[in-house]
């Protein structure tokens, strides 16, 4: 049998590839890693997302997918082993429905706190009961809501204020220290001090943006 060619082009910071990279490292899949700069987009990710030319793309045997949702999806069903969405048809579509939901609020701004945390506490409803999301071991909502489990941190800290506390939210706090600290998981976050100073640069500029 030939080998399979298995490729991830990512960048250094984004969440939305470690998805992808905890996926293939939970079923052990071999991968290699292509490290991209948005800035300096390079032909390859062009070719492979024309539509998006984002990261993150799967290359599997010469056969680009995009978006880490619908990436998750495919690596499930081409390696069966660790199934990350479960066997019953309802459980699976409740499944997707969180992913999506957890995918769609990422991309709330901060200046939306109320929001955020109304999106919380749905979240630690969901967990009543629950080690993960996924029940007894990690599935494909925990990975769809990884990035809370470090980057929310690093977001409070960047703009001052704590948004997960012990009194209003110990599932998800139990579930962020359960899934963060998950051998593969933790060993593929991004430097947390390279990530703050990321942030905080984005976020200078951004208020430099808003003063002109």
């Amino acid at each position: 049998m030939a080998e399979e060619e298995v490729k991830v082009f990512r960048t250094w910071s984004s969440p939305f590839p470690l998805r992808v990279i905890w996926a293939l490292k939970l079923k052990g899949v071999e991968f290699d890693t292509e490290y991209e700069d948005l800035s300096n987009k390079s032909p390859l990710l062009l070719q492979y997302n024309p539509v998006h030319k984002k990261v993150p793309v799967l290359l599997h045997n010469g056969k680009p997918i995009c978006e880490s949702l619908v990436i998750l999806e495919y690596v499930d069903e081409t390696w069966k082993q660790f199934p990350l969405l479960p066997q019953d048809p309802h459980e699976r579509a409740k499944a997707r429905f969180w992913a999506k939901f957890g995918d769609d609020k990422e991309k709330e701004r901060e200046e939306e706190i109320p929001r955020a945390m109304e999106i919380l506490q749905h979240l630690e409803e969901e967990l009543k009961g629950k080690k993960f999301f996924g029940g007894e071991k990690i599935g494909l909502v925990d990975l769809a809501l990884g990035w809370l489990a470090y980057y929310l941190g690093i977001i409070e800290e960047v703009i001052g204020l704590k948004l997960i506390d012990q009194e209003k939210f110990p599932l998800l706090l139990q579930w962020i220290q359960e899934f963060s600290t998950a051998p593969i998981i933790q060993e593929n976050w991004p430097p947390r001090d390279e990530l703050i100073a990321k942030f905080d640069a984005s976020r200078e500029a951004a208020l430099a943006r808003g003063l002109k």
